[in-house]
């Protein structure tokens, strides 16, 4: 009977300790929002962590599209080369959606020039698709070091706040020095929050890239090769 007794007030006691912290995260929110400049830190804080999460998840599905491997598509490629069928081999590479099989279609539309030219035309479509890859990225980057700056000019603001509120008092009044301080510490606080979450998204983004550039490079290379063949 004891020991039911003790368990209920244990939970009851974790529940009440969650909604406790629950309303006490919101009231700390809602205090650094009662100020004019702590309100728009946060404002601006909010929508550069939506559109980070927004590109993010964007660029996340295009390098996952990027990343899709046919094991078989180079070898047939090279099949309908040898075998002469360059229309075939052309329509395949529009069909498949990767940078590869848009510069390789870039080669072989060169096809019957001079094989610099044929490099060529693999490069700069190359350099196309990779910038096509990377982009939106500088914000994240430019994110992850502006969003704690803008949270440290939060708490500038609202210390700031709080020391001329305290100027004009005779006595320490805490309900007039919160939101100053709430200011300070919880744009800090968002600030570190967007910073890493743009910071990470950006360094996980970019391996990401890398890993489809290598395979770029490498199909590259492997279709220069049968062009060098004899025969070819």
């Amino acid at each position: 009977m004891n020991h039911s007794f003790l368990m209920q007030i244990a939970t009851d006691s974790t529940a009440v300790s969650e909604d406790f912290k629950e309303v006490a995260i919101w009231q700390a929110v809602k205090d650094a929002g009662s100020t004019p400049m702590g309100a728009i830190v946060l404002i601006v804080l909010a929508i550069m962590s939506v559109y980070a999460i927004y590109i993010f998840v964007e660029r996340f599905l295009a390098l996952r599209r990027a990343s899709q491997i046919d094991p078989n598509f180079l070898t047939n490629v090279k099949q309908m080369l040898v075998d002469g069928k360059i229309d075939d081999a052309k329509n395949l590479c529009a069909r498949t959606n990767t940078p590869s099989a848009r510069m390789i279609e870039k080669g072989i539309s060169r096809l019957g020039k001079h094989v610099d030219v044929v490099s060529s035309a693999i490069d700069n479509t190359g350099k196309l698709e990779i910038s096509k890859l990377e982009q939106r990225l500088s914000f994240l980057a430019t994110a992850s070091g502006a969003a704690p700056m803008i949270g440290f000019l939060g708490t500038t603001l609202g210390m700031v706040q709080t020391f001329n509120e305290m100027k004009n008092l005779d006595s320490l009044q805490l309900d007039t020095i919160a939101p100053g301080i709430m200011t300070a510490m919880v744009t800090t606080v968002a600030g570190l929050i967007v910073g890493i979450i743009a910071y990470m998204g950006y360094n996980y983004l970019v391996a990401k890239i890398t890993t489809v550039i290598y395979r770029m490079e490498n199909d590259a290379m492997e279709f220069m090769d049968l062009l060098h063949k004899p025969g070819n």
